[in-house]
């Protein structure tokens, strides 16, 4: 096999590996299940209300970023209950503040659903 033949079944390998964690985030984390459903929910209000081009990309941005962040969150978790099964401070820690970013990128996203959808409604 040629490098370059290697450097792409590489690449697919990745976006299999990339599919089944995104999956597997999906059907075993119920706060991404919940971000899933606010997701569908708005984009369906996005067809509803027909949003604008950049309220688009910026709504699709908001959801990527929290979901994003939840997995990254749900990650550091399991590696942090791997590494240390019992409670330890330093542990609570770290994981509070993997939490804590995924509550940020929550209050943003929703501060942006306001500004889009509120002067819709109203």
């Amino acid at each position: 096999m040629s490098e370059k033949e290697s450097f792409l079944a590489n690449r697919i390998k990745s976006i299999g590996y990339a599919y089944k964690g995104a999956l597997l985030l999906l059907k075993t984390e119920s706060s991404i299940k919940i971000q899933f459903v606010i997701a569908i929910l708005v984009t369906l209000a996005g067809f509803f209300f027909n949003i604008t081009l950049n309220e688009w990309l910026i709504q699709l941005l908001a959801i990527g970023l929290v979901m994003s962040i939840e997995g990254i969150n749900t990650a550091i978790e399991e590696m942090a209950n791997f590494i240390h099964p019992e409670h330890h401070s330093k542990i609570g820690l770290i994981k509070d503040v993997a939490a804590g970013a995924v509550f940020i990128a929550s209050i943003f996203a929703s501060a942006i659903g306001l500004i889009i959808y509120l002067p819709k409604i109203f």
